[in-house]
Formats: C-alpha cells, sequence, structure tokens
C-alpha cells in the first residue's frame, strides 16, 4: 500500500481496511476527515470512492491512490471509533461543506448531517463559528438557522425560504399525526389555515422514486390525510429549478377558497 502498509490479501480491500491503510500510511497525528469521517460516524448517502485523511502541514503521505490527504489551519477535535482516529462529527461536516465547490452542496450536508441525528444545530454552528471565514459561511449559517426552526432536508429549507420570499405563510415541519392505525407518523409540511382548511405537502426527493419508497410513501399519505384535506406531492428538485412554479401552485391552494393566507 505504500512504504509504511503492507496489505496481507492480493484482493481488493474491504472499506474498513482502506480506512486503516490510509491512516496508517498519514502517519502519526492523522485521522479520517470529511466525508470519510462522516461516513464511519454513520452519515448514508454521501459515500465517496477516496478515503480522506488530515494530516499535520507539511507532510507528505505516500500510499494508495484513493488516499487524499488534507490539512487544516484551525485544531480539530479527533475521537476513536473501532479504534480509528476520526474527525468529530461538526469538524468533519464544517470542513467537507468548506471543501464542496457548491454552496447549495454544502448546506444540504449540513441539513443531512442534522436529519440523520448525528448532532444538532446548534453543535454545528458552533463548529462553523470556530472554524472562522470558511468557504460558504454565510450559507452554512443560514441553513443552520432554518434547520433549527424545524426543517430537517435541504428541500424544506428551500420551502421556508421560498414561502417568506413569496410573501405565502411559514408551515409547521416534521409534524407528528397518527394515521388511520394509530401509528405515529412525520407530516413534511402542514398549514392550518385560519378558515379551517388544512393543507399537506410531502417533499419528494430522489430516493423516493425508488419503487419500495414510493408505494409506502402514497400509502402513508392517503392514510394520514384527514377527511377535506389537501395533499400536494412536490419533487424536492422543483424547489430548486422552478421556484415561481411552485410558489404558484402553493398559493392557488393557500388561497383556493378566498381564505386567509395566515396560518395558526
Amino acid at each position: 500500500m505504500g512504504p509504511l502498509v503492507v496489505a496481507t490479501t492480493t484482493g481488493p480491500l474491504g472499506r474498513d481496511a482502506q480506512r486503516w491503510a490510509a491512516v496508517l500510511s498519514a502517519g502519526a497525528r492523522s485521522a479520517l476527515c470529511g466525508l470519510s469521517a462522516l461516513e464511519v460516524h454513520g452519515l448514508r448517502g454521501w459515500g465517496r470512492a477516496e478515503v480522506a485523511v488530515r494530516v499535520p502541514r507539511g507532510r507528505a503521505v505516500a500510499g494508495p491512490p484513493w488516499v487524499r490527504a488534507t490539512t487544516g489551519r484551525n485544531p480539530v477535535r479527533v475521537v476513536r471509533r473501532g479504534g480509528l482516529p476520526v474527525v468529530a462529527v461538526e469538524d468533519a461536516a464544517v470542513g467537507a461543506a468548506a471543501a464542496s465547490q457548491s454552496a447549495a452542496t454544502a448546506g444540504g450536508l449540513l441539513a443531512a448531517v442534522v436529519q440523520q441525528r448525528l448532532t444538532t444545530p446548534a453543535r454545528l454552528r458552533d463548529a462553523v463559528l470556530a472554524a472562522g471565514p470558511v468557504r460558504h459561511r454565510a450559507e452554512l449559517l443560514a441553513v443552520l438557522d432554518d434547520v433549527e426552526g424545524g426543517a430537517q432536508a435541504l428541500s424544506e429549507v428551500r420551502l421556508v425560504r421560498l414561502c417568506r420570499s413569496a410573501g405565502l405563510p411559514v408551515p409547521q415541519q416534521q409534524v407528528v399525526r397518527l394515521d388511520a392505525s394509530g401509528r405515529r407518523r412525520y407530516l413534511d409540511v402542514l398549514w392550518e389555515l385560519d378558515d379551517g382548511r388544512c393543507v399537506l405537502l410531502e417533499v419528494d426527493g430522489v430516493g423516493h422514486v425508488e419503487e419500495g419508497r414510493w408505494y409506502d410513501d402514497l400509502l402513508r399519505a392517503a392514510e394520514v390525510a384527514r377527511p377535506g384535506e389537501v395533499v400536494l406531492r412536490l419533487p424536492a428538485r422543483a424547489l430548486r429549478l422552478e421556484p415561481g412554479r411552485v410558489a404558484a401552485v402553493l398559493r392557488r391552494h393557500l388561497d383556493g377558497r378566498g381564505g386567509s393566507l395566515s396560518s395558526r
């Protein structure tokens, strides 16, 4: 694997072996960082083939081609996971977000870390502030403000911003409701309007188009809705690509009977 690491098999290395090879190749005081660290902490859906490892400044790393060595000005916290040195969740998330070329992707990553219950918005905000003038700093703080208010995915963050900019009422998010069988369900978005009407909205990301997920989501939406309620389903990409069209759809349903656009 390089001057410091030997593999005892000629076959491809498993993921855990790759992580160890990266850390051992990087030498003392190194640790998995960025998305590689978040993968160890349990983040799903953001995996990369490369293994990112943080090393002291000025150190050159000779190892497998899939190892990416990075450095940083600010100190980070390191924890142990199965013996592996791993940058703590908050510092790893901020580092990975700041390394992203896209502000939207950076914000989406922080939203995902909170959504998957790896940490809290307050802890991430402290990490962003401690990191100083990192790339996308303003966007990251704005996303965390929205996430802390209840939006737990970037699609919901975009929806809140869209409602504010279009003069629409800001909805409740992640509302707990019992379905027809008495099971606890979570509604993505709910408006309870002053005229007594309720409008429910499910924002579907890419994962929802998988057959099993699509099947369950449609049944869940039917089970959780109450008689007379409006149930909408919109693709998450539309919030980014066609916000004006989404705003028009929401306005038509929220003001469909001439009721007030303020929500309870």
